[in-house]
């Protein structure tokens, strides 16, 4: 696949990771710029590195420093770092030619459609995760069950006590949980 095909290719698939999937289900404006950014600076890398006598293995050490900087700067949730880490792999598949020619694009497409299977809204649309913080002392998990499924309307799945306090009385724990519906 020549150059500019792999450009607009890339140019494509960004756009729809960014505006048809991420920011329409997810609504951080901030992470628009950071995908977009990252995707067009890491195509331009790969490009550069692939065309010229630098070792492959400089471009993948880039890779995971931009990944880590990326990463520690703010708190992402695993749905972003999903979305971070597509916009990274369409970068690199855009910028580093490969045979046979039909491969980049497949391989963005299978990229973008596990990204969009995986986050789609229907997809264990009444599963829920949620930190709670109760202000009770629970010490009983079968109460604590019965407390939390009461007061979030669905079914405990799996829950995690992140702390008891007894002295000033309150319990935080991570729940997920399925929501009770039609």
């Amino acid at each position: 696949m020549s150059t500019p095909w792999l450009i607009v290719s890339d140019l494509v698939a960004v756009a729809v990771l960014v505006f048809v999937l991420y920011f329409p289900r997810n609504g951080r404006r901030d992470m628009v710029v950071a995908l977009l950014g990252i995707n067009v600076g890491l195509l331009g890398i790969a490009m550069t590195l692939t065309r010229s006598t630098v070792n492959l293995g400089l471009g993948l050490g880039l890779f995971g420093v931009l990944s880590i900087i990326r990463l520690r700067s703010s708190e992402l949730g695993q749905q972003e770092v999903a979305y971070y880490f597509t916009a990274l792999a369409l970068g690199l598949l855009g910028g580093m030619p490969i045979d046979p020619a039909w491969a980049t694009p497949t391989l963005m497409g299978a990229a973008l459609v596990a990204v969009y299977v995986g986050d789609h809204p229907r997809l264990y649309a009444r599963n829920r995760n949620q930190a709670v913080t109760l202000d009770r002392a629970h010490t009983d998990e079968t109460e604590l069950i019965a407390r939390l499924e009461s007061m979030l309307g669905g079914t405990v799945v799996r829950l995690k006590v992140r702390r008891i306090d007894l002295v000033n009385d309150s319990t935080v724990v991570d729940v997920r949980y399925r929501i009770n519906g039609d």
